[in-house]
């Protein structure tokens, strides 16, 4: 199988196009679920049930962000973004099971945007497409003077600078590949150096209010944050744990 019909994406011209969702999982139940919820955001949506009709299909008729489950038969879910990020870079969002960590790291390492582990919020995938989205758009257009007046201007502490227009991250001039929500944690972080944000604050600047994630995400996600800096260099120390308190930038 693999696309359901009756799910093309409207093709308006413009900006006001619908946005199409691909959906890339062999548990129909699932696909089903995140399908109706998803147009029932405004999205249209293509599923797909295995990975090499999906690759194809993508390739064929690209959406404007796609989702893959990962533990799928015949080619999963990492196997499916190692090949398609040969020929392109369309956004992907990664859905695992909380014992898939490996997976995970793999997975952003291979190119995926975002992941999302099971079970999920819907509201906490539908916030982050529309994250994924926006700073997608802002990559590829060029802003007119009109809407560069609206950006959020740079932010530049020490050696860190972050682009949140354009979801750029840079270490000493060095590249630095976060996902939406490392992002959004490290922003929270650099706004006020040394300032100490509990795991409550970077949950709020991370998540919708009304999603609920329990603390040991938060660490999770800043043990990705000083791993992938320690990549650009290895002795990175500018985020502090402050033990039963939270974490602070040091940008000295």
């Amino acid at each position: 199988m693999t696309e359901q019909p009756g799910t093309q994406p409207i093709q308006d011209e413009g900006r006001n196009r619908q946005q199409c969702i691909a959906l890339v999982d062999d548990d129909r139940n699932i696909l089903t679920t995140l399908s109706i919820g998803l147009q029932a955001e405004g999205f249209a949506t293509r599923v797909y049930t295995d990975g090499e009709t999906a690759l194809k299909a993508l390739l064929d008729n690209p959406p404007d962000l796609a989702i893959f489950d990962i533990k799928m038969p015949r080619m999963d879910g990492l196997q499916l973004l190692e090949s398609f990020r040969q020929k392109s870079m369309l956004p992907v969002i990664f859905l695992t099971s909380k014992d898939e960590e490996p997976d995970e790291a793999l997975g952003l390492a291979l190119g995926a945007d975002d992941y999302i582990t099971k079970p999920f919020s819907q509201r906490l995938l539908v916030a982050r497409i529309r994250a994924i989205l926006r700073r997608s758009e802002l990559v590829r257009d060029e802003p007119d003077a009109e809407t560069a007046n609206d950006m959020p201007e740079p932010v530049v502490r020490g050696r860190l600078a972050l682009d949140p227009a354009r979801h750029r991250v840079t270490w000493d001039g060095k590249p630095v590949s976060l996902t939406v929500t490392e992002f959004l944690i490290l922003e929270a972080l650099a706004a006020r150096p040394g300032v100490v944000k509990s795991r409550n604050q970077l949950m709020d600047a991370a998540y919708n209010e009304d999603i609920f994630v329990d603390d040991r995400t938060i660490d999770s996600h800043i043990k990705r944050l000083r791993r992938k800096f320690r990549q650009v260099e290895a002795e990175f120390s500018a985020i502090d744990t402050l033990y039963g308190a939270g974490y602070a930038f040091a940008d000295g």
